[in-house]
């Protein structure tokens, strides 16, 4: 479904050093994808960011959490 970080590699001749004049607007860039087109990078940046596979992510540990009930007053 989606691609492994493995097929990336990063350009670095796309890149340039730019004053905030020059700065390109990602906002307007990032908006024009679709949800899902935003959604796949942002796995993938989680999943450089978090060192893990993008094709096996972490399990939550529940046992961190615990469920309460609220007392009535």
């Amino acid at each position: 479904m989606f691609e492994s970080p493995r097929k990336f590699k990063l350009d670095r001749s796309a890149f340039q050093a730019r004053n905030t004049s020059e700065q390109v607007n990602y906002k307007e860039e990032y908006q024009k994808l679709t949800w899902q087109e935003r959604l796949k990078i942002h796995r993938y940046l989680n999943s450089t960011e978090f060192g893990y596979d993008i094709d096996n992510p972490p399990r939550m540990d529940k046992t961190k959490f615990s469920v309460r009930s609220l007392k009535k007053w």
